[in-house]
């Protein structure tokens, strides 16, 4: 649960940065908030989920 908190706060700020800085329109970033809502109900959301999962413990993995 923390890790999913974690990447919509993330990807919130990605945005908010987008739509202040690069010219991201409102109604673009309502579309992708849609979609994203929506594609959370369908049957390949476990499939995205995982593979963020993945994602991040690769990321965290790595050691410098």
């Amino acid at each position: 649960m923390i890790l999913s908190m974690s990447g919509v706060v993330l990807l919130g700020i990605i945005t908010f940065l987008f739509f202040k800085k690069d010219g991201l329109k409102a109604s673009h970033a309502l579309v992708c908030s849609l979609f994203g809502f929506y594609l959370a109900g369908t049957a390949i959301a476990p499939s995205i989920t995982a593979g963020g999962a993945s994602l991040a413990g690769l990321l965290g993995g790595i050691k410098f």
